[in-house]
């Protein structure tokens, strides 16, 4: 990979320097200063808001494959964390294109504008297959990203804050992007000249509590969308506090950082949930931690999984779906117990990507069914969830 992007006319303002060294130049967006990071890609053709707002990304830098990123502008919709005040998601991102002028009927302002207001750091004027192709030969890298809108910096600075950082293993970034306390969610999936709506206070029958380890908003709309009532309680709430809440469900989010940093916390709790019988659904990091609560072990990707259009095959329907993905770790589906049943697999490398309990209403996938952004072809597994909540009460099932 060459160490010096295509803006040879213009003084750069902004650098990617590595870990080995490498520094990238390119034109600055966003937020200014430096933040060191891991460096991952992304191959999604939009849904970039969505992306750089999911907490899963917090500690990471997103290299988007696609081109033209920021064309259709920036909106107030599109946002995943809970609390954007809070600036949890993605803490760089790099593109290949200036940002143009915004081209879309939602667009509340330019991107770069947003970005600013996000306090994400931004560069252009990539070769970002370069970027891309790099790290699939060695890697995602520890890496600084920094802007200057005056092109001043201090390189070998940079260079021992990207040697130095530590990386994500053995970071607990979920108890950074959790809740800071209990709350109830009301918000409907997004309609067509519609928006969202909200369900009534009080609304549904089955009671969803979910644990947030990072989660993204649009899990909990396609919950209320299904008529369940959604209670939404920080990482570190207690068995007995979410108990207290008298769940028909229980659900562990998606999250950032390291499985097995934020298990030192969770793993207990969950082990208590499991002993209740009440059915039990996780996404992406509550995959990884309810799989370490059950025996099983994760591991550190080599370039992770990011974006939407993974191809997932379910074992329990023989089908495969097209799904949207974002992890660094991943579960080791030959650490699974005797007791606990490998239900989805990667169809790009055969990792890990859903697991079941037998003999009990207790299962979990890698993936992102709930999309924003990515195809809907999972969403039979909320449903699937809400079936196995009918069920323990002796009511008749939903099709999925």
């Amino acid at each position: 990979m060459t160490k010096t992007s295509a803006w040879t006319k213009r003084t750069p303002t902004a650098l990617l320097v590595l870990s080995d060294g490498t520094v990238i130049e390119g034109h600055g967006l966003g937020a200014t200063g430096a933040i060191e990071a891991e460096v991952c890609f992304n191959t999604a053709l939009t849904g970039y808001q969505e992306i750089l707002t999911d907490p899963s990304y917090a500690g990471q830098i997103v290299t988007f494959t696609f081109p033209h990123i920021g064309n259709i502008g920036a909106n107030g919709e599109d946002i995943e964390d809970l609390n954007p005040a809070a600036r949890n998601g993605a803490v760089g991102a790099i593109f290949k294109a200036d940002i143009t002028d915004p081209s879309n009927f939602r667009a509340g302002e330019h991107l770069d504008a947003w970005l600013k207001t996000r306090g994400i750091i931004a560069m252009s004027g990539i070769d970002t297959r370069a970027l891309t192709v790099w790290i699939r030969d060695n890697g995602m890298p520890n890496a600084v990203i920094a802007h200057d809108p005056a092109g001043r910096f201090d390189i070998e600075a940079l260079k021992e804050r990207a040697r130095a950082w530590h990386g994500l293993v053995g970071l607990d970034l979920a108890i950074e992007t959790t809740s800071g306390q209990s709350s109830q969610w009301s918000e409907k999936p997004w309609v067509w000249n519609e928006g969202f709506s909200q369900n009534n206070a009080g609304d549904g029958d089955i009671h969803i509590v979910a644990v947030d380890f990072g989660i993204k908003r649009n899990i909990l709309r396609l919950f209320s969308g299904l008529g369940c009532r959604v209670t939404v309680v920080p990482a570190t709430t207690s068995a007995e506090d979410i108990l207290a809440y008298n769940p028909d469900g229980i659900f562990l989010s998606n999250g950032p950082g390291d499985p097995a940093a934020t298990g030192m916390h969770a793993v207990p709790n969950i082990r208590k949930l499991l002993e209740t019988g009440i059915p039990i659904f996780g996404i992406c990091l509550g995959h990884q931690i309810l799989a370490l609560t059950l025996g099983a072990q994760t591991t550190k990707m080599h370039q992770g999984h990011h974006g939407a259009n993974h191809p997932v095959k379910d074992h329990t329907t023989g089908k495969v779906e097209i799904v949207s993905m974002n992890h660094g770790f991943a579960v080791d589906g030959e650490s699974l117990p005797e007791n606990v049943e490998e239900t989805h697999v990667s169809l790009f490398d055969g990792s890990n990507c859903g697991l079941q309990v037998k003999g009990k209403p207790v299962f979990s996938v890698q993936h992102h069914p709930e999309a924003s952004p990515g195809p809907q072809d999972s969403h039979y597994l909320f449903r699937r969830f809400i079936n196995l909540i009918r069920e323990r009460r002796g009511e008749a099932a939903l099709a999925e």
